[in-house]
């Protein structure tokens, strides 16, 4: 699988109170989930950026898509003008951005690697199109279904959002066809507990240990899926 570390070199997203900046938080909390993950033995991590570097969004996507990942985790952390609200929270693509990001990848992207094996050469554009869009709307289903489980995990390990905490929004790194992905925010630095709690070296090691048993119980529960060992380059 691959985890997402956001932001990073000359983007540094956003700061806490005391200076904390999202990239660096959530370099250390990408580094301790690959930690936790690789030491239960089941898995192969690769990290989009394993160092203070900048790199693009939808190049984060094709990482994922090159290691033929079978799960993409992007890891934030939240940002807002009032300074009360705390918690985490969970995006997955919303159906909109979807439909579009289907419509170009019908035309770049090699019709066999979007639909898993599946040869679409010779079909049509219109066949083809279609195909790519219910791939990505199984794709969709799966992020959900991993963004409740992983809601449900983090819970006892960090404050998480008492509204809303599920949410749909096109973000880029959300938009790989094959891939079930979703893009946590691990809390505001914008409130001051939220920070102090982020900055802490035993809420990593919890907040990861949660979302191992989030990605164990979703490679239990999901059909079909190739294994816990996503292949890495």
């Amino acid at each position: 699988m691959v985890v997402d570390a956001g932001h990073g070199g000359i983007d540094p997203g956003t700061h806490g109170h005391t200076g904390v900046r999202e990239k660096d938080l959530v370099l250390a909390v990408a580094r301790e989930l690959r930690r936790a993950l690789e030491a239960t033995g089941r898995y192969r991590v690769q990290l989009t950026r394993d160092n203070d570097v900048f790199i693009p969004l939808r190049e984060r996507v094709s990482i994922a898509r090159a290691a033929h990942a079978d799960l993409f985790v992007s890891l934030h952390a939240d940002s807002n003008d009032h300074p009360d609200i705390r918690g985490a929270s969970v995006y997955t693509l919303s159906e909109d951005a979807s439909d579009r990001e289907a419509a170009t990848l019908a035309e770049k992207e090699n019709m066999s690697d979007v639909i898993a094996g599946v040869d679409l050469t010779g079909e049509n554009s219109p066949v083809a199109s279609i195909l790519i869009d219910l791939a990505q709307r199984d794709t969709m289903n799966r992020s959900v279904r991993f963004a409740e489980r992983a809601l449900t995990a983090m819970a006892p390990a960090t404050l998480v959002r008492p509204t809303s905490p599920h949410r749909s929004a096109g973000f880029a790194v959300l938009k790989a066809p094959d891939i079930p992905a979703v893009l946590i925010e691990l809390g505001y630095l914008t409130n001051r507990e939220d920070e102090a709690e982020m900055t802490k070296p035993a809420w990593r090691t919890k907040v990861a240990a949660s979302l191992v048993t989030a990605i164990d119980g979703h490679f239990s529960a999901e059909p079909g899926l190739p294994g816990r060992q996503a292949a890495v380059p």
